[in-house]
């Protein structure tokens, strides 16, 4: 069994994130989210931290940790700005799938500017009509000499547009379903690669998500990652791993949420007592400590049988993702409710918690799918 008890590394690891949120993220959070802006500048400084290419090999620049490392980096970057944590989460797993799914010249042509941050990059999965079923994708990708030609949209990719300018492309080059899926490197800047407008969104107003847009777009055939038809299988094994991450992701806004409620009822009083000093909010309190600490050693197990690779990690990460932003969505959502009227304001950060927190139930496959997925394994295991 995994020792769950955090060594000297990891305390030092996860102190460094903890204190760069702190530091960068917390005192920002709430004018980027207001504004809408996307702190590229901020982003590239954990470049320096090695949060640019976590689990990504040495001989590239990589910072080589494990899945278990990367859980406690993203849990502890989200109590600074879940939003923010996010997108660093994706970067990262487009660098992981070049290294592991790469040639060694692409790894050597592609990763050192992604280890750097010099580049940011995209994962373009998600379509207008094709989300929970992504084996149903329809861009195309078609061979033409030493090119592939691109034509088709993605929907709903975080980064996206000018500022992030390196894109993990899945398309189509054979048969319906799976086995016709293929994955593409493509650079910003390359002709035929257009954007959609910024999308108005309930929260990650810190990362901008735009529609991917490819018009008869030349990707040079050294761009196609592995091989021709392994390309859902890249995109499947990339998921495990964000699972995990958005996951983490959700159980460090929620602990800052629930920081946020703590620091406010010692201050607080209503009928001459303190909020803290009433039993019924004691209970909610320990309550929401008690879900997400279970969330959060669900999390950390599940990122152990990942790096492990243990036969049911799949299974694994996907019921740490649905417990873990279900988990913090609603812990995120009672501390709001601590703060009564001014929960709902802008002021105390918490409102903006709970928004940014109500996406993870969605993304990296929604909740719904995590189930199928859980559901799956126990079926065909009887």
């Amino acid at each position: 069994m995994p020792d769950f008890s955090l060594n000297d590394d990891h305390i030092a690891i996860r102190d460094m994130a903890l204190a760069f949120a702190h530091d960068k993220l917390a005192p920002r959070a709430l004018e980027w989210d207001e504004k809408k802006h996307f702190p590229i500048d901020v982003i590239r400084e954990t470049a320096a931290l090695g949060m640019g290419a976590i689990y990504v090999r040495e001989d590239v620049g990589g910072s080589a940790l494990s899945r278990f490392d990367a859980a406690l980096i993203f849990e502890s970057l989200a109590t600074g700005c879940p939003a923010i944590s996010a997108f660093i989460s994706i970067h990262n797993m487009c660098a992981w799938m070049i290294d592991s799914f790469g040639s060694e010249a692409q790894r050597h042509k592609f990763l050192p500017r992604l280890v750097s941050m010099e580049r940011l990059a995209s994962y373009c999965l998600t379509e207008p009509g094709a989300g929970s079923d992504a084996a149903a994708l329809r861009t195309r990708a078609t061979r033409e000499g030493d090119h592939y030609v691109l034509n088709g949209q993605k929907q709903f990719i975080s980064g996206a547009g000018n500022d992030s300018d390196f894109y993990v492309v899945m398309a189509r080059t054979g048969e319906a379903g799976p086995k016709g899926v293929s994955t593409f490197l493509v650079e910003g800047g390359t002709p035929g690669l257009k954007f959609g407008a910024n999308e108005r969104k309930m929260g990650w107003n810190a990362q901008p998500t735009r529609a991917v847009i490819f018009e008869d777009c030349r990707v040079p055939a050294d761009n196609l990652l592995g091989q021709e038809g392994i390309g859902f299988k890249i995109a499947m094994a990339g998921l495990d791993g964000g699972r995990l991450n958005i996951g983490a992701c959700s159980l460090g806004g929620a602990q800052s949420a629930l920081d946020k409620a703590l620091a406010y009822m010692k201050d607080r009083k209503a009928f001459g007592k303190k909020l803290n000093e009433f039993q019924a909010l004691q209970f909610r309190l320990a309550d929401m400590e008690t879900e997400l600490e279970a969330a959060r050693t669900l999390l950390w197990r599940a990122a152990c049988a990942l790096d492990a690779k243990a036969p049911d990690a799949t299974k694994l990460c996907a019921m740490a993702k649905r417990f873990a932003t279900d988990t913090g969505f609603n812990v995120a959502n009672q501390a709001l409710q601590m703060f009564g009227g001014y929960g709902y304001l802008s002021d105390y950060g918490v409102e903006k918690l709970v928004r940014d927190l109500r996406v993870h139930q969605i993304l990296e496959g929604t909740n719904e799918i995590m189930r199928v997925i859980i559901a799956r394994e126990m079926v065909g295991r009887h």
